[in-house]
């Protein structure tokens, strides 16, 4: 045993491998032959126990550093504040507002902008109420504002809040308007406003300690966004002071049957200058404004349809005036060659015809958008497709005083026309015009200025312009359908006549003398007649070139399809602002 104690010794000494096993284990030595050496669990309990523990503590280090550098609290704190913008004016607000039969602002922008698509500026904004420099509440700014997308395309948009302060001005909160409308003119986007707004309140001099000299805060620039990017405006409520007048600051505005008015001042405001009561309904509603002054060009039956109008007029529009108008396919043959025109006008002059069939049977099936339908209505106006390409067009309506122009039809064509030029759209007008309107109301209304004016804006027009004389074209008014310089054309129908004046009272004024000196007076002005009515064949005119052609009714729409196509080189080059400035 001795011998092998010290061999074993000797191994100890010269083997220096079955140390560190020694060591580590600490019973090797006492092992039996053959036996595995065991880990000494104590102490490897004891190292993996100080393992976790220096684990933990940097666990601990780690998420107290991560404490000190979120900014979690202030994000919650954000979420907070968002969700007081989305109370609006609170539960009593909200209930008034939807006795009243409208929809919230909110609920509004939901379903105005594609799904999901509005992008809010400025939510935070509002007037915060401190308790030991603790938030208590936020009131939000009576002003919603953002970006949003229709059809696929982005515009900005600026909507009022009735339910925070009947959506006066007291309750705004910096100049948000103001914000929104210049995004949309550097961003060069279309620019809507979604507008339930009363405008000032004297509570604002509380507010501030004093009265301030009217100026103009939030519309700076209107007159130039005008004649750059496509505005629209839908009052959807009641509308009263500045709010009225941005409902007229626009390319295109809507309201809502029953539930808008628009005014520059309300019941009171009249009560207080006038000493007359009224109801806000008598002051401004859709029988003043849309039927009878022509302040608000489209009536809508709902809310939603508002919001559909506002997406098909600007389906025809580019995004702003440096944009070429927006093709879109409509699968309407271009050669479509309808049977219906060739008697569509009645040979006997006296009778009338239906204007929107002719319309039917030339531009692309179902694209007439047709703007400020029940005021003007002797005019027809509105936005149209010709192989897909979006025009301007207008059209006589001969169940409407004769198809004549008067005061209030001059007033919509002149609109009309500033704003296709604004966009470059080509003008198509289908021309059955028998003069201005005779009469002492019409000269009260001051036709002959109007007259002037009509003229004026038919000359300063740059777009190409296309006139088809489709039945008769007298008089001054007759005039409007020309433009001497730029893409012109003219043609005409076989039905077609025209003249400085009618046959039948430029006869009478003519052959006075001559037709009272006769013996028989009434059989003398028929003789005349009939004598100059075998000079207003049409085909004289051609014999003269004083007109292009004579076509068949039924080629205006392939003529007109190629007319609209070879436009568009020239609005190339016509594209940014043009000369003559936008006037709502």
């Amino acid at each position: 045993m001795a011998c092998q104690r010290a061999d074993d010794r000797g191994r100890d000494r010269t083997d220096a491998s079955a140390r560190p096993l020694r060591r580590a284990t600490g019973l090797a030595g006492h092992m039996p032959p053959g036996c595995a050496p065991r880990p000494n669990l104590l102490c490897s309990g004891r190292r993996e126990a100080v393992a976790v523990k220096r684990r933990v503590s940097g666990t601990d280090k780690h998420n107290h550093l991560r404490r000190d550098m979120s900014w979690e609290p202030e994000v919650e704190e954000i979420k907070r504040r968002v969700a007081f913008a989305e109370e609006m004016g609170g539960e009593k607000g909200i209930e008034v507002q939807r006795q009243r039969g409208k929809l919230t602002v909110r609920e509004r922008l939901d379903l105005f902008a594609d799904q999901k698509s509005f992008q809010e500026i400025g939510r935070l904004a509002g007037a915060a109420t401190y308790e030991n420099d603790q938030l208590q509440h936020v009131r939000p700014s009576n002003t919603v504002i953002g970006l949003c997308e229709l059809n696929g395309r982005k515009v900005v948009v600026n909507a009022g809040d009735f339910t925070v302060r009947g959506g006066a001005s007291d309750a705004a909160i910096g100049n948000k308007g103001g914000h929104a409308q210049n995004l949309a003119r550097d961003w060069r986007l279309p620019y809507v406003r979604l507008l339930d707004a009363t405008g000032g309140s004297v509570k604002t001099f509380e507010q501030i300690g004093r009265t301030y000299i009217p100026t103009n805060p939030v519309t700076p620039g209107i007159q130039d966004i005008l004649c750059e990017v496509p505005v629209v405006s839908a009052a959807l409520g009641s509308v009263a002071g500045l709010p009225a007048v941005d409902a007229c600051l626009s390319h295109f505005n809507v309201m809502v049957k029953g539930i808008s008015q628009v005014f520059p001042g309300g019941p009171p405001v009249v009560k207080a200058a006038l000493g007359v009561d009224i109801t806000k309904e008598d002051l401004g509603d859709e029988r003043t404004q849309v039927f009878e002054a022509g302040v608000i060009d489209n009536l809508a039956d709902s809310e939603e349809h508002a919001f559909d109008m506002i997406r098909q007029f600007l389906s025809y529009l580019p995004n702003n005036v440096w944009q070429m108008p927006p093709r879109m396919e409509t699968g309407d043959d271009p050669e479509r060659r309808d049977e219906y025109l060739l008697s569509a006008i009645p040979r006997n002059k006296r009778r009338i015809y239906d204007a929107y069939k002719v319309l039917d049977a030339v531009l692309d099936k179902d694209s007439f958008f047709e703007i400020t339908p029940h005021y003007g209505r002797s005019r027809i106006v509105g936005l149209g497709r010709l192989n897909g390409y979006p025009c301007g067009v207008m059209i006589n309506n001969p169940k409407r005083l004769g198809g004549s122009m008067d005061v209030t039809a001059g007033t919509k064509v002149i609109r009309f026309l500033g704003m296709c030029d604004t966009f470059h759209l080509p003008m198509v007008y289908l021309a059955d015009e028998p003069g201005f309107m005779a009469g002492l109301d019409q000269q009260k209304l001051g036709i002959v200025r109007a007259g002037a004016k009509m003229l004026c804006a038919t000359l300063r027009t740059q777009m190409p312009w296309c006139s088809v004389i489709i039945r008769q074209l007298y008089g001054v008014a007759g005039q409007c359908h020309d433009r001497p310089s730029g893409m012109f054309k003219r043609v005409a129908w076989p039905s077609g006549h025209w003249g400085s004046m009618h046959v039948s009272g430029g006869v009478s004024a003519a052959y006075r003398r001559v037709i009272a000196e006769s013996d028989d007076p009434e059989a003398k002005q028929a003789e005349i007649e009939a004598q100059l009515d075998a000079l207003s064949s049409p085909f004289k005119t051609a014999e003269a070139f004083n007109i292009e052609d004579i076509m068949d009714p039924r080629d205006t729409r392939p003529m007109l399809c190629e007319f609209v196509e070879m436009a568009q080189s020239i609005i190339q080059t016509q594209l940014g602002p043009t000369s003559t400035p936008f006037m709502p």
